[in-house]
């Protein structure tokens, strides 16, 4: 028969061992699958992501292998960018930018970022007002509500405050020139806090990109999936909120920080590295 076929004894003794052996895509999707299982907002995973959970498990394969098994198994998604909200004011034109569109930080709470979202709800619209820290991708603090005024980036502030106190003194607390932002109130608050007011350029969007980048993702990754606008806002603020402490800043691989550790973990990493060094 091997002479019939033209193939090798070697050859097809081969194929006939290892023809019910599941294939090194198939293996991969295994591998793929038990990371999606591991939490249900896995499933955002990308390409990138994906790759880095997999090297975290010792599973060092290309982008484009990774690539055609989740092709194959039809969880590539789609891109999608919302826009932001707050308008630039016009009393204040020219503020000093201290971040500069550098979002590294060399140590926890020295750069902080802060910006608003909206979301539909079933009741009307919800309004998230967040801070974060470029040490570490860490979200510190939010605030919720069903309006856009000063006093929602007040709550945000005084929430961040009673988090953190006087670790907060010279920090910068960068946002773009929102009137809430520029409000006397406002500015009071930070002052009393000890933290020191950045402002982006007049429609320049990416002087806070890497805050804008996190509201895409927490309308990409959550609340597009769980149609947010059948849901109260008294819901949509519990799954927020779940999502942000307990798996954005805990479980979920991000790029900015080495080897995709989230933000809590790579914290708690880079402290108790500093500690043996000391």
């Amino acid at each position: 028969m091997c002479k019939v076929l033209n193939i090798s004894e070697s050859g097809y003794y081969r194929w006939l061992k290892n023809r019910n052996k599941p294939s090194a895509r198939k293996l991969l999707s295994v591998k793929i699958q038990e990371i999606l299982d591991a939490h249900p907002d896995n499933s955002n995973y990308g390409i990138e992501r994906m790759q880095t959970a997999l090297d975290q498990k010792g599973i060092h394969v290309s982008r484009r292998t990774i690539y055609r098994a989740m092709t194959e198994m039809g969880i590539v998604h789609k891109k999608r960018t919302p826009r932001g909200i707050t308008k630039a004011t016009t009393e204040i034109q020219d503020p000093e930018n201290l971040i500069k569109r550098d979002f590294s930080a060399e140590k926890p709470l020295q750069k902080l970022l802060s910006d608003i979202t909206e979301i539909q709800c079933s009741d009307g619209k919800l309004y998230v007002s967040a801070v974060l820290d470029c040490y570490n991708g860490e979200i510190l603090s939010i605030a919720m509500d069903n309006n856009i005024k000063k006093e929602l980036c007040i709550r945000t502030l005084n929430e961040l405050k009673s988090q953190y106190g006087k670790k907060l003194c010279g920090a910068i607390f960068h946002s773009d020139r929102g009137s809430q932002y520029t409000s006397e109130a406002f500015k009071a608050t930070l002052q009393k806090i000890g933290l020191r007011q950045s402002l982006s350029g007049t429609g320049h969007c990416f002087d806070n990109a890497r805050m804008e980048s996190f509201f895409a993702t927490l309308k990409k990754e959550k609340i597009y999936r769980i149609s947010a606008y059948k849901l109260t806002r008294e819901q949509v603020k519990t799954i927020i909120f779940r999502y942000i402490f307990v798996y954005y800043n805990r479980i979920r691989i991000t790029s900015f920080n080495p080897g995709g550790l989230p933000p809590v973990a790579y914290r708690e990493w880079a402290r108790s590295n500093a500690a043996l060094a000391a």
